[in-house]
């Protein structure tokens, strides 16, 4: 019985070919890819760190492939056709180069582009050995044993909701490509860019990932971040010695200095992302607006208390309220609450109108009691200017005695106010105020909201929390407010969160106070209501109010 060639071990093979093309042998990163891509599954994701190498070996288990079997064919799918080329390209480079491939080169008779070429023992057949395709390019009619998925989400085709809805459309497709055999896969090479990256989707259609960071976790929260994707030897190691926290995997290669200069160069958000490929913290990077920095709590019609305190602690975590952030975004209740209660100073609707499309009428009611707002109600109406908006618009206003409603101007240039009006007058009179916006949407409402939740003045009505999330993910508010970032376009509905963003504006006037000291200020505020009346009783003459001339 003859020994198997060395070859048939893929790490062999990869060995020979860095040799051949000049390069130190294969670091112990590689041969693990190398192995996984062997001898991992059918659907797999293999995500490592910029500079690694992943492309060159997949090139190079391109290779192999055809090498142990010239019928196989394979399709090179990338986010841009340049990108599927350069693949495609440097494959066919490497047979033309190695010596052991030679009777892989294209015969005279056979397709011998870049782009699309055969192997020189490969039979007659539609699909060539190897093409190339970007992921908008004709997918449709090709047919193939191994599809690889070579970076096919970049920031430009996923940076919003609409983009990655559209390419998690497009991806579908390789199920259609692939062959029906034992043998047949799909192999993605990528970097996740967010949370809701197709790459962290993929595990729920039958994928796994395998995750190889330039260095070893922080600590054992870091670790469990990875949700058990780590590369098993990283893992295991980093099991074995925590000691070794957050040192350089491949020390060779990528040392201490190599990677602290790296991280000057991407700064700190973007080595996160591109060389430990953790997204978690590469949304709270990108996410600006936390659920965390709100007050969740009881939120009464017409009064609060004059003291609410937020923290952070364990204590103050709500567990009976799902959070529909990103991971480690929790709800909080309040610290402490004043037993001291006072009527609101100021109760405000903001209504961001739409027309008869798919977006809704969204509106918030908030309150102002001492420098913090309450948001009360807040939601979205479908059917544009209809009747039953305009009356469920009037009611909403009523049931929470608003004294003002505020009305986004740049919508049919001021029609909807006409149309409100005599509504508002049959069922609950009540001012109402155009207001203007200017400049970019997703900025001007995370400039508007940011400085509020960051020093916890926004608090909001438990009840308000559990109905929204009986809605459609797209349309809750507070799935709006965990998602936008300041792209162009990164929401594909927005209304419930710009008409609270227009509330909160109205009321920064009034964010200017000092909420530490309410409680003094309003014993202050009693004892003179106090005097006042002793004097009245005692005297038989109210004070005077203060004149100007009191000053000199």
């Amino acid at each position: 019985m003859s020994e198997p060639h060395p070859f048939e071990d893929f790490r062999n093979f990869v060995f020979h070919i860095w040799q051949q093309l000049g390069l130190p042998a294969p670091t112990p990163v590689q041969y693990d890819i190398a192995a996984y891509l062997q001898y991992g599954p059918r659907r797999r994701v293999i995500e490592a760190f910029r500079g690694i190498g992943k492309s060159w070996i997949t090139a190079a288990y391109v290779c192999w492939l055809l090498w142990r079997d010239p019928q196989h064919k394979i399709l090179v799918v990338s986010a841009s056709k340049d990108r599927s080329d350069a693949f495609s390209i440097f494959t066919k480079r490497l047979i033309e180069t190695i010596p052991e491939l030679a009777h892989l080169k294209p015969r005279g008779d056979q397709r011998n582009s870049n782009l699309a070429f055969d192997v020189g023992p490969a039979k007659p057949d539609q699909s060539p050995s190897v093409k190339s395709v970007g992921i908008t390019g004709q997918l449709t009619g090709s047919r193939a044993d191994t599809i690889i998925a070579d970076d096919v989400e970049v920031v430009k085709n996923s940076a919003t909701v609409a983009q990655r809805e559209k390419l998690g459309e497009l991806i579908k497709e390789f199920d259609a490509i692939l062959k029906p055999l034992d043998h047949a896969e799909i192999v993605y090479l990528g970097t996740p860019q967010t949370e809701e990256s197709i790459y962290n989707q993929l595990p729920a259609r039958g994928y796994e990932i395998r995750i190889w960071p330039a260095r070893y976790p922080k600590d054992q929260k870091h670790y469990s971040q990875y949700n058990g994707r780590l590369a098993p030897f990283i893992a295991e190691a980093f099991e074995r010695n925590p000691g070794i926290a957050w040192t350089p995997v491949e020390p060779t290669r990528f040392h201490e200095e190599d990677l602290l200069r790296r991280e000057a160069s991407y700064g700190r958000g973007g080595f996160l992302l591109q060389f430990m490929l953790d997204t978690t913290l590469s949304d709270q990077e990108r996410y600006p607006l936390k659920l965390a920095d709100l007050i969740v709590m009881d939120v009464d019609r017409e009064a609060a208390p004059v003291r609410v305190m937020w923290a952070s602690g364990k204590e103050q975590v709500i567990d009976d309220i799902p959070s529909v952030g990103f991971t480690g975004d929790r709800l909080h209740r309040p610290m402490y609450l004043s037993k001291d209660v006072e009527e609101y100073t100021g109760s405000v609707m903001s209504v961001d109108p739409s027309g008869r499309g798919g977006d809704e009428t969204g509106y918030s009611v908030t309150k102002m009691l001492r420098g913090m707002v309450y948001l009360r109600r807040a939601g979205g109406l479908k059917g544009g200017y209809d009747d039953a908006v305009l009356e469920g618009i009037a009611h909403i206003a009523r049931a929470e005695k608003v004294k003002l409603i505020l009305v986004e101007g740049n919508f049919g240039d001021g029609m909807f106010i006409k149309l409100l009006e005599p509504v508002l007058r049959r069922i609950y009179p009540c001012t109402v105020e155009e207001t203007h916006s200017s400049g970019q949407k997703e900025r001007r409402i995370i400039d508007t909201l940011e400085p509020v939740l960051n020093q916890h003045r926004l608090i909001v009505d438990a009840a308000l929390m559990r109905a929204d999330q009986k809605d459609e993910p797209k349309f809750q508010l507070f799935h709006q407010l965990s998602r936008i970032t300041r792209d162009r376009g990164a929401l594909r509905h927005d209304d419930r969160l710009d008409a609270l963003a227009m509330a909160v504006a109205y009321w920064t006037q009034y964010l200017d106070r000092d909420v530490t000291n309410e409680e003094e200020k309003r014993l202050e505020e009693l004892m003179e209501l106090e005097y006042a009346k002793f004097a009245e009783s005692v005297i038989g003459h109210k004070p005077s109010r203060p004149n100007f001339f009191d000053n000199y």
